[in-house]
């Protein structure tokens, strides 16, 4: 194995941070949740922001790439999907009400 669970969630971490372009002075937002292995070679990496239910699960191979098919839930129903957003940063409302509505 050529990660731990701490590189992988650093990985999924910057993967989705440049997914969505969001700037570095906003990481700080996103919180790790949990980095766990699965199988010998992967990790499922699971990101969201504090005080909120969305949550994002990200697969981190051992080889340090990231799957681009990440998973995003959220028991938001989609009649409240910007009910809760506005002490976030414009650019974090606006992502997370994004993925709310793609679902």
């Amino acid at each position: 194995m050529l990660l731990n669970s701490t590189d992988a969630a650093k990985i999924a971490l910057e993967f989705l941070m440049s997914e969505w372009s969001i700037p570095e002075k906003y990481q700080g937002w996103f919180t790790i949740f949990s980095s766990r292995l699965l199988g010998v070679s992967w990790y499922v990496v699971e990101l969201g922001i504090e005080g909120l239910p969305d949550r994002w699960h990200l697969q981190v191979y051992d080889n340090g790439e990231c799957d681009p098919s990440y998973t995003f839930n959220s028991p938001i129903p989609v009649t409240e999907n910007n009910t809760d957003l506005e002490s976030l940063p414009e650019l974090i409302a606006q992502m997370l009400a994004a993925e709310r509505n793609m679902r």
